[in-house]
């Protein structure tokens, strides 16, 4: 997937098409009452990323919502702002070269569909397929963004890795809501229809850093203290409005820009919120992550 070029005409067409507005609900945003099958990673092989004459040089961007009830605002937030600002900077900072974005979401193990993902894709289906996924809007028990981790080491095959040994980029946002450490091959056996016996909320993550760079944006402070240490980021409620600048920053200084240069490059009233954000990163790996 990932051919086509994302436009600010088309999105405009489909806030039309969907009478988007800023004052619409969870469920006026997202209608479906069940899981789609096509995003439902049960039913899934593998998501391809290829590169196209359209985009010859596709870098996969994996943006991971929690979809729990107490996570409503946020997903109405970004599939009605945050995400289309994302890809329209993308392209204008030249962050990335021929970005392809996947968009998941993952919510609690006891929910009917814990996981779902989208294809990578490079124009207006991005959106048209986060609109289309199921906000369950449960949470009574323990998020699993670990199946997503999951899913992308065994169910992706990338030319950026394939051919360039280039890692994507994979960024989970979501509130302090325990993240599931127990019962690991019993979920991802439930949720994706995998048998790994020997699974570890640990070795999911080193598997899927082989393939991806593992970021996740934290809404408000406290709990998940041990989660993705120097890889994770903490933002307040009344900070989301940046998180398209923080996650292009993330990749920029990811791929080696400096701190400085990251954080200026934005209006001036963005800044200091992004600078604090950058800030909690420890990024060791910088530049060409594989070695073919």
């Amino acid at each position: 997937m990932g051919y086509g070029s994302y436009s600010a005409a088309d999105w405009n067409k489909l806030k039309l098409s969907r009478n988007l507005s800023a004052q619409q609900s969870v469920q006026e945003v997202f209608k479906r009452t069940s899981c789609n099958p096509k995003f439902d990673p049960r039913y899934i092989g593998v998501r391809e990323c290829f590169d196209s004459d359209d985009h010859p040089h596709t870098t996969p961007i994996v943006v991971g919502l929690d979809v729990t009830g107490s996570m409503g605002y946020l997903a109405v937030k970004v599939a009605q702002e945050s995400l289309h600002e994302l890809i329209l900077k993308l392209y204008s900072t030249n962050s990335v070269e021929d970005p392809a974005l996947m968009c998941a979401a993952y919510g609690d193990c006891h929910d009917a569909s814990p996981l779902q993902v989208t294809q990578f894709e490079s124009d207006i289906r991005i959106v048209e397929q986060l609109l289309d996924l199921y906000f369950e809007n449960g949470g009574s028990g323990q998020v699993v963004p670990t199946c997503l981790w999951s899913f992308l080491s065994n169910h992706t095959n990338i030319d950026a890795i394939n051919k360039r040994g280039e890692k994507g980029f994979v960024f989970t946002i979501g509130d302090n809501a325990p993240i599931r450490t127990s019962f690991i091959p019993e979920t991802i056996r439930r949720v994706i229809g995998d048998s790994l016996p020997a699974a570890t909320r640990e070795s999911i993550l080193r598997e899927v850093r082989k393939k991806f760079h593992v970021f996740h944006i934290m809404i408000g402070r406290g709990g998940n203290a041990d989660l993705l240490p120097g890889h994770k980021m903490n933002i307040s409620e009344t900070e989301i409005d940046c998180i398209p600048e923080i996650v292009i920053s993330t990749i920029q200084m990811q791929k080696g820009m400096d701190i400085r240069q990251a954080v200026e490059q934005w209006d001036v009233i963005k800044q200091p919120v992004v600078r604090s954000a950058v800030s909690q990163l420890q990024l060791i790996d910088t530049g060409r992550s594989i070695t073919l």
